[in-house]
């Protein structure tokens, strides 16, 4: 087991607990809190509006902000009940000028076939800096690199495609950027590049399509630095033949290959609610109903630090401290997660009471020892108050 726990669980009132825990000691916060449906399983329905809601809301918003860190980050899924509201409390509690995405997440790709209107098949997930300036959320990863999009292999085996060496944003031009209009020398028949003259190479100016100049992406110092980089070549154009000079782009390099994420996220890549469903009923049985998947936290987990400490203030079933030993497992992270939990009672008659789990809290707990207990890194339990099992 790691000298720190992977997972620690307090239950009790998350209003409680977070004002416990240091400010600026959390880096990334996700959570799910309840969607003020009024048929959610878990959360009684006391928000029958949305000013209560957003009531209820504010000051564990509040209390969020204060624990993280300046270079934290906060994620939270929610559906089309309370986004708005949601939205405007964000803007609020961390700033508009903290905002960094609105996620769109499809987690029932067959869409909900009751009750009157469409067949919603998304959630969302908004997230928002504690800073931006120095927020360490990347909004990138490696999950979204493509392999195919590297098509040749160099021949000491290394995967590449080529780019153009001209910036083809015609934002970017002589007038705008006039440092990076210059020559280079390439030669065709050998692909050698340099800034300076040599036998055989040929001088070479970047210019758009349409032969207005263009500027190059790369620096004079920058060519100097990594000319094998580079590879000049005859290419077929609408006018005919022309040379040019590209960019051998590498599937691997240093530091590792990541690729902006988009703003939609398929069931088929993060899964969905019937795989999280049979997550959580592969280690502790069908005691929730709509948890969700392990591999949506995971993506968000991908644009952070792996040595994060992540919080979930709605534990919920406990998906967040599960996608973390996950996560910890597959690629020797240390990050850690405090997730938090109500001792709220479950309904009479649901699979969780009749699995003997009394309380959310319960169900919290029995999925990260079930965890600890399969992929390791252990678990620390605080129960918050006496009465609490």
């Amino acid at each position: 087991m790691p000298a720190e726990p992977w997972n620690t669980f307090h239950a009790g009132d998350n209003l409680d607990v977070l004002p416990r825990l240091a400010p600026g000691s959390v880096d990334l916060v996700y959570t799910d809190p309840p969607y003020n449906t009024g048929n959610d399983f878990v959360y009684a329905d006391r928000f029958r509006d949305h000013a209560a809601w957003t009531a209820m809301m504010r000051p564990r918003l509040v209390a969020m902000r204060e624990v993280l860190a300046p270079h934290g980050a906060v994620f939270v899924s929610i559906d089309d009940n309370e986004v708005a509201h949601l939205r405007l409390l964000m803007d609020e509690v961390f700033g508009e000028t903290n905002f960094l995405a609105q996620i769109v997440v499809n987690l029932n790709p067959k869409g909900r076939q009751l009750g009157r209107g469409f067949a919603t098949s998304h959630e969302y997930v908004l997230a928002y800096a504690r800073h931006l300036p120095s927020c360490v959320v990347e909004g990138s990863s490696t999950e979204a690199v493509d392999e195919a999009d590297f098509p040749l292999t160099s021949a000491d085996g290394r995967r590449f495609r080529y780019l153009p060496l001209r910036n083809t944003n015609k934002k970017f031009n002589p007038v705008t950027a006039p440092t990076l209009h210059f020559e280079l020398y390439g030669d065709p028949v050998t692909g050698r590049v340099a800034t300076t003259p040599f036998d055989g190479g040929r001088p070479l100016t970047p210019v758009f399509g349409d032969g207005r100049p263009a500027v190059w992406r790369w620096s004079r110092p920058l060519v100097d630095e990594r000319p094998d980089d580079l590879e000049c070549r005859v290419i077929r154009g609408r006018s005919g033949e022309r040379v040019d000079i590209f960019q051998r782009d590498w599937l691997e390099r240093e530091g590792g290959r990541r690729k902006k994420l988009r703003t939609i996220w398929l069931a088929e890549e993060i899964g969905s609610t019937d795989t999280a469903v049979a997550e959580l009923k592969a280690l502790v049985g069908h005691v929730f109903e709509s948890p969700k998947p392990t591999g949506l936290v995971r993506r968000i987990l991908s644009t952070v630090p792996d040595d994060a400490v992540v919080l979930d203030p709605f534990a919920g079933s406990g998906t967040t401290g599960h996608a973390v030993a996950l996560a910890n497992a597959a690629d020797g992270g240390t990050r850690r997660c405090i997730s938090i939990n109500s001792a709220e009672p479950t309904r009479e008659g649901s699979n969780a009471h009749l699995a003997g789990l009394a309380t959310v809290a319960d169900i919290t707990r029995a999925r990260l020892a079930a965890v600890a207990e399969q992929l390791g890194g252990g678990l620390e339990v605080v129960l918050e108050s006496p009465d609490i099992r």
